[in-house]
């Protein structure tokens, strides 16, 4: 079976919960330094405008949430954040997600997807934006703080969303 892209249900939560708090703590990537509880996590990935869970023969190996990046004015550009299962990278699950949530994003209303804060060292995932088209806007010199309390650059990027995209 291969791996498929689809929206969360209730049922995902748990796993989500986990791979969502294993990069929390990791500390490397997402800006959250406290984990979710089951609770929060049920209210968070519900609030989201999506979330979107990468699937396979059963198991959750990673997940997506869209949301606005700004308001107003602004508010038709979309901010995304991806979570592939530990173990699990390689499978080209963070590529299936991002490009799903392009095409999700553009059937929301959004016209541009703006990462703010790609940490230099996530060399996958700048490989992966590049490659699919996104421009960078470039380097906010120590714009991360690390969980051991140094701090890192981060790459912005963007790219405008083609409104017949398909999804996956």
């Amino acid at each position: 079976m291969s791996i498929i892209i689809r929206p969360y249900t209730e049922a995902d939560v748990s796993h989500m919960l986990t791979i969502w708090n294993d990069i929390v703590e990791e500390g490397m990537s997402f800006p959250q330094e406290e984990p979710l509880t089951l609770e929060g996590a049920q209210s968070f990935f519900a609030e989201q405008s999506y979330t979107g869970v990468a699937e396979e023969n059963g198991e959750i190996l990673g997940l997506y949430i869209v949301h606005p990046n700004s308001e107003g004015r602004c508010g038709h550009i979309a901010n995304a954040s991806y979570g592939v299962k530990a173990g699990q990278r390689g499978k080209r699950i963070g590529e299936k997600m991002v490009i799903d949530s392009l095409g999700i994003a553009g059937s929301l209303g959004f016209r541009i997807m703006q990462y703010n804060a790609v940490v230099v060292a996530n060399k996958g995932a700048i490989h992966l934006y590049k490659k699919l088209g996104f421009t960078s806007l470039g380097v906010i010199p120590d714009g991360f703080k690390q969980k051991d309390g140094n701090y890192v650059d981060i790459v912005p990027f963007y790219i405008e969303i083609d409104t017949d995209r398909k999804t996956m």
